[in-house]
């Protein structure tokens, strides 16, 4: 038993026991002006969260890698060859219990922004200069999420039974202000997180 174990475990891929939604992000570095601009995307009223900031990104289709996800949807939304898109790497990314997003830094050199014409689910895009979030900090704000079970939910087979102390889940939420536009949330957090691995690189240098 114990070698069809150790077979078994050889050839398992492991991945979260929760069943999690799978998405891909790119965060987009463009030039404007000879500054290095990070791409927003509005979203539009025929997509779901309409108004809001976001990468391009979306679901991953069967079969596909993450980064392949990425590419496809910036290729979609923002109606551009492939090719004109550099992976410079992928890095951290955000995992929850029901879904988990992975986001790739990507290079378009040859991409104007004013003149993109996205597709029906772009509202709009806009750019900001990557110095910004180099000296600007976002605020954080809390929320906190109450743990509730149903009323069959079998107490009495837990050590502690009604006294159990359940965890309730504190999140720590981001918001930058811009001028003309918001960003919070994930696509914030992404933002945040980008910013603090060139700071932490910098560092090192000095």
């Amino acid at each position: 038993m114990i070698e069809k174990i150790r077979d078994m475990m050889a050839d398992h891929q492991p991945d979260a026991i929760t069943k999690q939604s799978k998405y891909a992000v790119l965060l987009p570095l463009v030039r404007v002006n000879e500054a290095i601009h990070i791409l927003y995307e509005v979203r539009s009223h025929r997509v779901s969260q309409p108004g809001e900031t976001s990468f391009p990104g979306g679901a991953l289709e069967t079969g596909e890698t993450f980064e392949e996800a990425a590419l496809r949807e910036t290729e979609e939304e923002l109606v551009l060859d492939r090719g004109k898109i550099t992976v410079l790497g992928e890095m951290d990314y955000i995992v929850k219990q029901n879904h988990i997003i992975k986001c790739f830094v990507g290079w378009l050199p040859e991409v104007d922004a004013d003149r993109l014409e996205p597709n029906e689910e772009v509202e709009a895009v806009f750019t900001i200069p990557l110095d910004y979030f180099l000296t600007t900090e976002p605020k954080y704000y809390e929320t906190r999420l109450k743990m509730e079970r149903d009323a069959d939910f079998p107490v009495e087979l837990i050590s502690g039974g009604q006294k159990y102390k359940w965890r309730n889940v504190t999140q720590q939420i981001p918001f930058y202000r811009l001028s003309d536009h918001y960003l919070w949330g994930y696509t914030a957090h992404l933002t945040h997180r980008f910013s603090e691995l060139i700071k932490n690189e910098a560092n090192k240098a000095d």
